[in-house]
């Protein structure tokens, strides 16, 4: 039996609107853009909630590039990294001797990008950086240098824009609060 979702009523609050993502990905891809004019630049998405920046991000910097994407897993069903990163689905492009840029949803603690940036390194790239629409430096366990931020937002459990709780909401165009009760038990 399905559970029907109200999406609207789990929502609390729009903390980034769509518009406001928009404009923030286009000034990065701008940036990217500048700075790897005339090399070889492969963006490596962060699944599954990286993708939806990834296609805007892509569409966005307007020289050539190459991609991949990499599944990994620290969240499971929880609202809190377990720290343990696993990874479910690897790239399969050749980065050596290419720059490589890590695209992500969301910088959190920075587990799970520390792990791909020293995953990365061991594989004979130019460089690796790293781009994210979303950082929350307040909840860092591991100091790891985010090349490119989009908007840094408040320490808060947030969907929409690709970023879920349990599957679902990945397809809010915001990035928004979800509403205590949907993921509190009791």
């Amino acid at each position: 039996m399905s559970v029907e979702i109200n999406m609207s009523n789990d929502i609390e609050e729009v903390l980034v609107t769509a518009e406001t993502l928009r404009k923030m990905t286009k000034e990065l891809g701008r940036r990217i853009s500048e700075d790897y004019a005339g090399k070889e630049l492969v963006l490596v998405g962060v699944l599954k909630g990286g993708f939806v920046f990834l296609a805007d991000l892509m569409r966005e910097i307007t020289i050539p590039v190459d991609m991949d994407l990499i599944s990994v897993s620290s969240y499971g069903n929880s609202t809190k990294s377990s720290g343990v990163v696993r990874i479910i689905k690897d790239i399969d492009i050749d980065i050596a001797n290419k720059h490589v840029l890590i695209v992500e949803d969301l910088v959190d603690t920075g587990l799970t990008l520390n792990h791909l940036k020293e995953l990365f390194n061991t594989r004979g790239p130019l460089s690796v950086k790293i781009c994210t629409a979303l950082d929350k430096p307040s909840r860092r366990k591991v100091d790891i240098n985010v090349d490119y931020k989009g908007i840094e937002i408040p320490d808060k459990f947030v969907v929409g824009y690709g970023l879920d709780y349990a599957g679902k909401y990945r397809n809010l165009p915001d990035v928004c609060t979800l509403n205590p009760r949907v993921y509190s038990k009791g």
